[in-house]
């Protein structure tokens, strides 16, 4: 097993994800099979609990793990299925020293952060990489580990002794560790500053970890000048300082990466059989990042959320989005709407704000409400669910979106004008959406229900079965804890909001479709979590489909979704597009 370790310094968010994720992907492109783990210092056991605005969106995995956003670019970049394990947390690892201690298993002796905890650490990451994640079931030969924050955070400190350990456990040929920093270039000047890199590789050696590679971050690439300085002052060569500026697609990282040589230094470095030349999958990433950067035609979607100020908050609907739209040759413009704007009261508070929320609702060719807890903006999202209704404007609605679109549903058409779910008002005559039975008050951990679930689909003329190519059933992954009243569901049907989709026993409903509209779907699961480059998620596929014309002719023609190796309008020629 090799092992290789990226951490960060200067500042947070730095890309770190997208760059491991690159370096797994072209690891992987090379014929190797990858794992990834990310760790996260916080104390919170998952991210479950979190507000988006604190980390951004809480990703869910297929056995229900809710984790950090970043191993959903791990899972889209590699086109693999972690596990909650993969994520690596400060409370996940003392949560296991305490109940080591509790059962007596240190026989009496002080339990300590060194060693108890960074055995904890390293034993945890041993024992992770050698699970499977391929589809293929075979054990990993590389583990790409992500340490998030920055060096210098006090709650790092014992993961970064833990690999201080780790990397004699595993012997240096085993064991590569690179570090991303910013270059921050000031605009009155216009000179690529290398301090901040100094320091922080500096810091990071004072505590027992020398980096093999230098990653720096920048908004145009560094120069040669730069780079030497780096090199002199960091202790590498300069052929070992990576220049990693800001580029329009995150598709374009693993190809800079490969420009520069990061698979043969990687090939020498951990004595790794594989060939230098690029493979054909990491062909098929260049004419992807390529793709992008030629289409001309766009289509607008308006995210309607209450999550708006972060685009993080929405980060795998960005993608499932970008995916869908790049399969057809069209260009996303993503219009985030914060909900709350969209409803009257504000039109006496701040009519501006007001104005400005529903000229961007107008001039959308689809409307996407995703999920969300809280009664906040909920009708500011049942107005939008509204305007996408009456005006036959393709719409999809994800977990809340779909059980607000049947409120708005209720209310408008079958007249119950109090109609409301019990999560937003207990005391509602009309209750269409109801609590669960899985869902415990007063424990807000892992309550809901998470993970890969099956969805029956229904025979008929559904356009979500024909998008899902006409399969009795899909498993997509569910984060929810509230569903539409079964008893009700007659009444919606008769009025042509029909309930395609269903769990095993046909109980719970997981889609809706309304007759008469040319795209107007809702879906109780996360289809954006399932998403990948070159495999679009069907219920957003069709939502990009319907808003750019090209849905219609797509049903008539009974094309199937499928992966593809290379992108191409469905159905189309596509020499036009790019």
């Amino acid at each position: 097993m090799k092992y290789i370790l990226v951490t960060g310094g200067v500042i947070s968010g730095i890309g770190k994800g997208i760059i491991a994720s690159s370096i797994g992907t072209i690891l992987k492109s090379c014929g190797l099979r990858v794992t990834a783990i990310k760790i996260d210092p916080y104390i919170n056991i998952d991210a479950g609990t979190f507000s988006p605005y604190e980390h951004g969106e809480v990703f869910v995995l297929n056995d229900g793990g809710e984790v950090d956003l970043d191993l959903g670019n791990y899972e889209r970049f590699l086109d693999i299925n972690l596990y909650n394990e993969n994520n690596i947390t400060t409370g996940k690892i003392y949560q296991q020293v305490i109940n080591r201690e509790r059962r007596g298993d240190y026989l009496g002796k002080t339990v300590q952060v060194v060693p108890h905890i960074t055995d904890a650490i390293q034993e945890w990451v041993l024992n992770q990489a050698k699970v499977p994640v391929d589809s293929d079931q075979k054990e990993p030969q590389i583990c790409v580990i992500e340490l998030g924050g920055t060096i210098g955070d006090i709650e790092g400190m014992p993961f970064i002794e833990a690999f201080r350990q780790f990397q004699f456990k595993a012997k240096k040929e085993n064991f590569c560790s690179i570090h991303v920093s910013l270059v921050p270039q000031l605009s009155s000047m216009g000179e690529q500053k290398t301090k901040p890199t100094q320091n922080s590789v500096r810091a990071l050696r004072g505590l027992g970890l020398s980096p093999d590679l230098v990653v720096c971050r920048s908004a145009k690439p560094i120069e040669m000048a730069v780079k030497q300085k780096i090199s002199m002052f960091c202790h590498v060569e300069p052929e070992q300082v990576i220049s990693i500026h800001d580029v329009s697609s995150t598709y374009r990282v693993p190809i800079l990466l490969h420009e520069q040589g990061i698979i043969m230094y990687l090939r020498h470095r951990l004595n790794i059989p594989i060939d230098e030349q690029p493979s054909a999958q990491l062909f098929k990433w260049k004419r992807m990042a390529d793709r992008y950067e030629g289409l001309l035609k766009t289509c607008s979607i308006a995210l309607v959320g209450k999550y708006t100020k972060l685009s993080d908050c929405y980060a795998s609907v960005f993608k499932a989005l970008e995916h869908s739209a790049l399969s057809i040759n069209h260009k996303l413009n993503l219009m985030y709407i914060d909900s709350a704007d969209l409803e009257p009261s504000v039109m006496d508070e701040d009519p501006v704000k007001y104005h400005k929320a529903w000229e961007k609702l107008c001039k959308a060719e689809g409307i996407l409400v995703p999920g969300g807890f809280g009664v906040r903006g909920t009708e500011g999202k049942i107005q939008a669910i509204k305007w996408a209704r009456e005006r036959k404007i393709p719409f999809l609605g994800v977990c809340l979106g779909m059980q607000l679109a049947v409120v708005e549903f209720a209310r408008n058409i079958l007249n119950m004008k109090d109609a409301n779910s019990t999560e937003f008002d207990p005391t509602t005559s009309n209750p269409v959406v109801i609590d669960m039975p899985e869902h415990h008050p007063g424990d807000m951990g892992g309550t809901m229900r998470l993970g890969k679930r099956k969805t029956m689909l229904k025979s008929g003329n559904s356009i979500l079965k024909k998008l899902y190519n006409n399969l009795e059933f899909v498993e997509e992954r569910h984060r929810h804890r509230y569903e539409v009243n079964p008893e009700l569901v007659h009444q919606f049907e008769e009025k042509g909001l029909k309930f395609v989709g269903h769990d095993s026993e046909g109980q719970r409903m997981e889609i809706i479709e309304l007759q008469g509209h040319p795209y107007f779907v809702g879906v109780q699961f996360h289809p954006e979590f399932s998403s990948r480059p070159m495999k679009p998620s069907p219920p957003y596929l069709g939502l990009m489909m319907a808003a750019s014309g090209k849905l219609s002719s797509f049903l008539q023609n009974g094309c199937k979704v499928s992966p593809r190796d290379s992108y191409s309008d469905l159905g189309e020629d596509s020499s036009s597009d790019s």
